[in-house]
């Protein structure tokens, strides 16, 4: 059998390997893996395999940053493998890294690295050649700058930062009466004061104040739920062998805060994202809790959007986010020439990261956004400052964006927000789900 040897210098079989890997993306087979990362493989050496996750409209906005760097770099041509979003991606990429044929940089989302960095599936970046590049640890704000490093090494460049906002119609607001001068919505700083805006909005569309698909989805449920958890100025710590630290009664009060919401008034009982999605953008609604990814969608439809992060609600300003972010596989026999084109591509993108912020993403390198040209940009520059409030997920091998974990925690607590059991018991529910995981080693 033939064996797989970590940075750590540990000798891995290939049963052993496949078992971590199920365990890291999920319990997902590993089966249609042969070849994943074939193309890398036999490419020349100025072709850089590039893996990432993006679809849709911000897959098409990377395809035109990977053009841009390919036509002012003759010197190498980066080809993108697009994967599916979620346990799938995550699993190729353990499997790519550990089996010694990963791309030569893919796309992470920030919140997955300390799952991946322990392992020595990824390996840490060189800022002196990040410098000689142009890009330095000052490029990026306090917050995300810290996200990328794991045991004082830097393991993640974030191209962006992309936060759960709410988006809302600014005709509905205006003649719900709840602009400010500004022409911006009006400051709401409790629970209460909220929902009684979201009831004005109401009495407009005649159908609902807020929009919040969440059936099925426990990312989606996760996001408003982890706002609203870090606002009350509440952490939370998942320390291997030890019982999950967490202030219950935010969380209970945070779960009961959204169930107040779905009352068929204020918004719809049940719904799933795109049921949410289409009835704010036909105009069902004032308000629409989403990721800033659906802004595209919102212009597209033509309505009258701007957008604001979430309230501050319970005291402390705080918005849950996570980053999309570079980072490198670990090569078993790795070539200099392609490690210091992949520098290259990486900070060519991330100086050209205007076109991603147009596509609702907050860039990570500051200078874009300090730019002149993304201040001008409408609704972007009135959330810009979530990348200061930013609320990533408590570090774990198995937390993060597109996880299993946020799997668990729709299994526990949509019946919570359908009405059918209490905040306490499905919180109960999934803390002892994660207390559950937290036995367990990080099967890499």
């Amino acid at each position: 059998m033939k064996q797989f040897e970590s940075l750590t210098g540990k000798q891995l079989s290939r049963r052993q390997l496949l078992t971590g890997s199920a365990l890291l993306g999920g319990g997902l087979l590993a089966t249609g893996l042969t070849g994943c990362g074939g193309a890398a493989q036999a490419a020349a050496v100025q072709d850089i395999g590039f893996w990432h996750l993006l679809s849709g409209g911000d897959g098409i906005k990377m395809q035109a940053m990977i053009n841009s760097a390919n036509q002012a770099n003759p010197g190498f041509k980066v080809h993108p493998t697009v994967l599916a979003w979620g346990p799938p991606y995550y699993t190729k990429l353990a499997m790519a890294s550990a089996g010694g044929r990963p791309p030569e940089v893919a796309i992470m989302h920030a919140s997955r690295v300390p799952g991946y960095a322990p392992g020595g599936l990824i390996e840490p970046w060189d800022l002196d050649l990040l410098a000689e590049n142009g890009v330095s640890a000052s490029d990026f704000a306090p917050r995300i700058w810290e996200k990328s490093q794991h045991n004082g090494k830097v393991f993640s460049i974030a191209l962006d930062s992309h936060p759960f906002v709410m988006f809302y119609n600014t005709d509905i607001a205006g003649k719900a009466g709840v602009l400010g001068s500004n022409g911006q919505l009006q400051e709401v700083t409790s629970p209460q004061e909220f929902k009684a805006m979201a009831l004005e909005m109401q009495k407009v569309t005649k159908a609902h104040g807020l929009s919040f698909g969440y059936l099925g989805s426990g990312s989606q449920m996760w996001r408003l739920f982890y706002t609203l958890y870090k606002q009350h100025g509440a952490d939370m710590e998942l320390t291997p062998g030890q019982p999950m630290k967490v202030d219950r009664d935010a969380a209970i009060e945070s779960l009961e805060f959204m169930a107040s919401l779905f009352d068929d008034t204020i918004a719809a009982q049940a719904g799933d994202i795109s049921t949410g999605i289409a009835e704010f953008a036909r105009g069902g609604s004032g308000m629409l809790f989403s990721g800033v990814w659906e802004l595209p969608t919102m212009k597209k439809a033509g309505i009258p959007v701007d957008a604001a992060t979430i309230p501050t609600l319970y005291g402390t300003p705080a918005s849950y986010a996570d980053s999309h972010s570079f980072v490198l596989p670990r090569q078993l026999k790795l070539n200099e020439d392609k490690r210091r084109d992949v520098y290259k591509f990486v900070t060519d993108v991330l100086k050209g990261s205007l076109s991603w912020a147009e596509a609702g993403h907050i860039p990570g390198f500051q200078p874009v956004v300090q730019s002149q040209a993304y201040r001008e940009l409408t609704p972007q520059i009135h959330y810009a400052n979530a990348a200061d409030i930013i609320a990533y997920d408590p570090e774990s091998w198995f937390s993060g964006s597109g996880s299993d974990w946020q799997t668990y925690f729709a299994e526990t607590v949509q019946n919570v927000l359908l009405g059918r059991d209490k905040a306490s018991a499905g919180w109960a529910a999934f803390e002892q789900r994660t207390n559950t995981l937290l036995s367990r080693p990080n099967p890499v």
